[in-house]
């Protein structure tokens, strides 16, 4: 179902100086058909690192690979892993760098995925210079790594939020979305999530209110309308079932 996804896909957009998007999908979750979204950001080195990598396309490699070299493919959290392999293959000078726990998944080992690094609660001397990253614990050996880029003010998340455009989604899931509070313009994870989130719920919330401190101008994420506006007070909004960040 194209009209759930953000065309043209599978192309970059660009957001901000050195950081861009590429909207792709639509991947098939229990029957709904879910717009997926990978950032690219240019480090200060010139290297490229790559954010919850989506399925891989020759053009988009060929059209990436000229802004630089692609050098870090990231798995952010236990979940967005899936087209990591083919870019892995067509990128073996890349390192991959995954979410805590992403290793130990049985199917991450079954599909010969290779992580070459962990990712920490503090950024790594690859693009410490560039990238804060702030860990959102939650049970269940859930962790997402969150990353904000100083220099555009650009905070990239993965599932922490999810701000689906109801008119874009078949009738009969609208008011299921809606309900479970999934939708623009304040969208949030699906309910399943926030439950695992809330086996943690103090650590997350200060994760929580770190990432509103950042006082972000943009929020992008993997799934919906990402916030090109407006990004501290939207966030702000969209993270209230974690607490009152104000």
């Amino acid at each position: 179902m194209a009209e759930a996804t953000y065309p043209p896909l599978d192309v970059l957009k660009p957001v901000a100086e050195g950081v861009w998007i590429v909207d792709s999908g639509p991947l098939r979750i229990l029957g709904m058909p879910l717009p997926v979204r990978m950032t690219v950001i240019r480090l200060s080195d010139g290297s490229l690192w790559l954010h919850s990598p989506t399925r891989y396309d020759a053009d988009l490699h060929r059209a990436i690979a000229a802004l630089g070299p692609i050098r870090h493919l990231v798995a952010p959290n236990i979940a967005h892993w899936t087209f990591l392999k083919d870019w892995q293959t067509h990128c073996p000078e890349a390192l991959t760098w995954a979410a805590p726990n992403l290793r130990q998944r049985g199917q991450v080992r079954r599909s010969g995925l290779k992580i070459d690094r962990e990712l920490a609660d503090a950024s790594p001397p690859e693009w410490d210079a560039d990238l804060r990253q702030i860990v959102v614990p939650g049970g269940l050996g859930f962790r997402e790594v969150a990353f904000f880029h100083g220099r555009s003010r650009t905070l990239v998340l993965t599932d922490l939020v999810l701000n689906l455009e109801a008119a874009k989604m078949p009738a009969l899931l609208r008011p299921v979305l809606r309900l479970a509070g999934m939708t623009a313009p304040d969208g949030k994870p699906p309910p399943y999530l926030r439950l695992v989130i809330k086996l943690r719920r103090a650590a997350a919330a200060r994760a929580a209110a770190d990432l509103v401190a950042l006082n972000p101008a943009v929020v992008i994420f993997a799934h919906g309308l990402w916030f090109a506006q407006g990004g501290t007070e939207r966030l702000r909004r969209s993270l209230r079932w974690l607490g009152d960040f104000s």
